[in-house]
């Protein structure tokens, strides 16, 4: 385990262990990731004794005046020395009370601090002392969890879980972010103790989703979350998605997996969070707006425009930022069927730019959302849908080019209409101003400032105004 010490702060770390009589050890993520050979900059450090006092002198070894960040309420101290958060606290033993997370906590030794861990993968430690430095010390076998690519928990499940319940949310999220699978009996566990989930904030919860959306592969996660119990208690609108109703032989796809897959397509194409969330809830509102009619079937109207009134509920449960990435959200949840409905022939230029011009710069972001939205078992249709697309995309370019409407801004501003015709701020300028951007979507007049110019005079005219007099 030597090769994952061959930073200096390390042997810095030992000399102070060996100077202060405080074995120390370095434990948790860094060394799972280490031997996964995955880059981590967090560097979490258990010391048997202070490690605030044990974190102070360790910045004074380094010469540079570093600060030290202390955390009296949690026994931390943390060091932030080139691209590295080192963190250290005394070890400790930690019980808990029913109806909390916050545990109460004593002195301890290392194997006590090993045993209040979450998962074996993350009990291992390094020692960084003089008699055995570098020796692994793995009480659970988690060096043999990871080569069979196994999460578990170190002691019962059950308790595990009932301590701590955001450790569920967890396995599901080291599980989707490593390509592991959860142990029978930690599942079991994860199952039971769902309903624990509750008394954990929002806050924490949505931050695990996030994060479980950031994988490369989020379906992997979101089913976990499904198969658990998790998720209808944390996000049960997401949960109403799943299930296939039949109707005079007639069945509806199961717009939960249906949407898992929308986010994979996703992801293989952006790291954006936001439009992976965007990805989440498209079809978020289609359980409210089933119907059956015996003519068409299985209908969903108005999902867009419902889905997209939802998405601020949502995000505010979830404790999501209520700002310009929610209605980033919102906006591609109400077009996300817009681009689809434009590849027949016969579409008209002027719906073609009225697209460009309420997507505006998200245009591309709703193009890989609506061409992820495509799933099916048959490849033919997929193919032919992505057909449909490039059809789309091609009357874009070619609007785009003559019209430049993705970053619509009027010829003519309020400001200067209210100049030209001597008016105060009132509904007139906006009536004309209105005007001019809508003959511009109908292709009446081009995006130029003589054609506006001309019609701003011809509405004045026909509101009863002539222009000021200079």
């Amino acid at each position: 385990m030597k090769k994952c010490l061959n930073d200096k702060i390390f042997s810095l770390i030992k000399d102070i262990a060996i100077e202060e009589n405080m074995p120390a050890f370095v434990i948790g993520g860094y060394v799972r990731d280490c031997i996964l050979g995955r880059d981590t900059h967090d560097i979490d450090i258990v010391v048997q004794g202070s490690g605030i006092e044990f974190a102070r002198k360790f910045a004074r070894s380094l010469g540079e005046n570093i600060p030290v960040s202390i955390f009296r309420n949690f026994g931390t101290a943390l060091v932030k020395y080139q691209e590295r958060e080192i963190e250290f606290v005394g070890a400790r033993k930690e019980s808990y009370r029913r109806n909390s997370r916050k545990p109460v906590v004593e002195d301890g030794t290392l194997e006590d601090d090993q045993n209040r861990r979450d998962f074996t993968i993350n009990a291992m430690a390094i020692s960084l002392n003089k008699d055995n430095y570098g020796e692994l010390i793995d009480p659970f076998n988690g060096l043999k969890d990871i080569e069979n690519k196994i999460l578990k928990t170190p002691l019962e499940p059950a308790r595990t879980f009932s301590d701590d319940p955001l450790r569920m949310m967890r396995a599901i999220r080291f599980a989707a972010e490593l390509g592991f699978s959860i142990e029978a009996k930690t599942f079991r566990g994860i199952k039971q103790s769902a309903f624990r989930i509750s008394i954990v904030s929002k806050e924490r919860i949505t931050d695990e989703l996030n994060r479980i959306l950031l994988t490369d592969k989020p379906s992997a996660g979101l089913s976990l979350l499904d198969e658990t119990g998790l998720m209808p208690i944390i996000f049960p609108e997401f949960h109403a998605l799943k299930g296939v109703h039949e109707e005079n032989g007639q069945r509806h796809k199961d717009n939960f997996f249906h949407t898992i897959q929308v986010v994979d397509n996703v992801a293989g194409v952006s790291d954006d969070l936001w439009l992976r969330w965007a990805a989440m809830l498209h079809d978020i509102a289609k359980p409210v707006t089933k119907k059956y009619d015996n003519g068409s079937g299985w209908t969903f109207h108005g999902h867009d425009f419902i889905g997209s009134k939802m998405v601020p509920r949502i995000f505010r449960t979830l404790k999501l930022p209520l700002n310009e990435k929610m209605k980033y959200v919102q906006k591609m949840v109400l077009l996300h069927l817009r681009p689809i409905a434009l590849s027949p022939e016969g579409v008209t230029d002027s719906a073609i730019r009225r697209l460009v011009f309420d997507a505006g710069e998200d245009l591309e972001d709703l193009m890989m959302l609506c061409e992820a939205d495509i799933t099916s078992k048959n490849e033919k249709t997929i193919r032919r849908h992505l057909r449909n697309f490039q059809i789309v995309r091609e009357k874009i370019d070619l609007l785009e080019e003559k019209d430049s409407i993705r970053n619509f801004q009027p010829p003519i501003s309020g400001e200067e209409i209210m100049e030209i015709f001597g008016l105060p701020p009132s509904r007139p300028v906006g009536i004309i101003k209105n005007t001019i951007k809508e003959a511009i979507l109908d292709g009446i007049i081009r995006n130029d400032y003589k054609e506006a110019y001309d019609l701003m005079i011809k509405k004045g005219k026909e509101l009863g105004l002539e222009p000021v007099k200079r």
